[in-house]
């Protein structure tokens, strides 16, 4: 249902855009996204499952990349030869105008200082009250040292309850929690593919033991009923039976055809077993009447 909703809407828009790649940097704007945000992550169970799968799709198209790859670079060659001189001068240019952009940016920078100094000669030398101007440096101070020791009790409760690896630790450290994750995952990982490989292998063990203990037993009883089947269609037709064809399903035909006429003789005896209930049913009232009748004419001589 997901997929085909995916598929109805991609139509729809290709219909209305007219174009099967559709540009959504409007809509991200909006959204203040960025394309790594709306991307569909695939789930690593997905990449985990099907490992097999994915290193053999990705070994033949690198075999037949490299394969194309070769023709085509082999072309690339002969015609991209370039002289010493023609790449000595390329080399000059990119030079020379990285050169122009740093100069530029400088001056530019230059320039801009200049003005600012205009700016405050203009405006002259501002005068404050040096009790003020303590005032304002003490504050900017202590916010931003309240901030520091804010953040460090953040982080000493995030390690104390450790949503946060500690700083002592570096990422590298084989105790880092992220580390010890990491190994966590890789030990899961074996321990559930060797718990795939050991299912498998029971399946087939099973199976083989069943067939070995078991399998004689069902071969004879199988054997036996289709022999009393060859035996009753002869008894009720006085000839024996075709054995049915691998079209018409083989033995499974007649185990088919075995259960239906159980089916209808069950069917059969229950609706007989009713008749004869109805039967006595019927009796009983008849006989009831007639009793009650001889009661009465007995009533009315006395």
């Amino acid at each position: 249902a997901v997929v085909s909703t995916q598929s109805t809407g991609k139509n729809e828009m290709v219909n209305l855009e007219f174009s099967e790649y559709h540009f959504f940097d409007d809509v991200l704007s909006d959204m203040k996204l960025t394309p790594s945000d709306i991307e569909i992550p695939v789930p690593r169970y997905f990449t985990q499952e099907n490992e097999k799968d994915i290193k053999d799709r990705m070994k033949l198209m690198a075999e037949t990349l490299a394969k194309y790859r070769l023709d085509d670079t082999g072309d690339k060659k002969e015609n991209t030869k370039m002289s010493l001189e023609e790449a000595i001068r390329i080399i000059q240019v990119h030079e020379r105008a990285r050169q122009g952009c740093l100069r530029a940016k400088f001056m530019r920078e230059i320039r801009a200082q200049e003005e600012r100094e205009k700016m405050l000669s203009m405006q002259g030398a501002s005068t404050m009250d040096p009790d003020v101007a303590s005032t304002i440096i003490q504050k900017v101070w202590k916010g931003y040292s309240q901030r520091n020791k804010t953040l460090k009790l953040r982080e000493k409760e995030l390690i104390f309850i450790g949503m946060q690896a500690s700083s002592d630790l570096p990422s590298n450290h084989k105790d880092s929690p992220t580390n010890k994750l990491a190994r966590r995952e890789e030990e899961r990982v074996m321990i559930q593919s060797q718990h795939e490989r050991e299912y498998h292998d029971a399946l087939v063990s099973i199976k083989e033991k069943i067939r070995e203990a078991e399998g004689p037993d069902i071969k004879e009883n199988m054997q036996d009923q289709i022999r009393q089947w060859f035996i009753e269609t002869r008894d009720a037709s006085g000839k024996f039976p075709e054995y049915p064809s691998d079209d018409e399903g083989g033995s499974a035909a007649i185990f088919k055809t075995k259960e239906g006429v159980e089916l209808e003789e069950g069917n059969g005896e229950g609706s007989k077993k009713k008749g004869k209930k109805g039967k006595k049913k019927k009796g009983e009232k008849k006989e009831k009447k007639k009793k009650g009748k001889k009661k009465g004419k007995g009533d009315g001589g006395g």
